[in-house]
């Protein structure tokens, strides 16, 4: 009986001690999400946010990897183009342990005109003290959706 009580006990201890980890995983991929989004066009920010393994779907059925997102920094801008400012709506965290899905709606606009929308998805695993994107997809969604 003292056994089960002892377990009882620690039961009553260690549960909101993991419901507030995994609130404190929810709330740093949140903001995981939003400091690359608002970064996006730095190479930096790239370099840590996705896994040496990444594999990429984009929105239009291509697959590359994080060599291939980082090759692009290589290339030089378009003159006079300013590229588009992005955000996360509607954002979805599930943690399971050292792995976590991320789920928003992608928002692209430019000279604050909505230019596109997208679904995304990134699964994430924990790297050391913080989070990696080792898989993406993005698919875009039609106009009048």
């Amino acid at each position: 009986m003292n056994a089960v009580r002892t377990l009882l006990i620690a039961l009553i201890f260690i549960a909101p001690a993991a419901d507030a980890a995994v609130a404190d995983d929810h709330a740093e991929l949140e903001r995981l999400l939003h400091t690359f989004l608002e970064a996006t066009n730095e190479r930096p920010i790239h370099e840590t946010f996705w896994a040496e393994d990444l594999i990429y779907t984009s929105s239009s059925g291509e697959r590359f990897g994080k060599a291939e997102i980082l090759a692009g920094f290589d290339e030089p801008d378009a003159e006079g183009s300013s590229p588009p400012s992005y955000g996360a709506e509607d954002v979805t965290v599930r943690v399971m342990d050292d792995v976590a899905v991320v789920t928003f709606r992608l928002t692209a606009d430019e000279a604050g005109k909505r230019v596109g929308e997208f679904f995304n998805t990134g699964v994430f695993r924990r790297a050391g003290e913080t989070w990696q994107a080792f898989t993406w997809q993005a698919t875009r969604i039609p106009d009048d959706g």
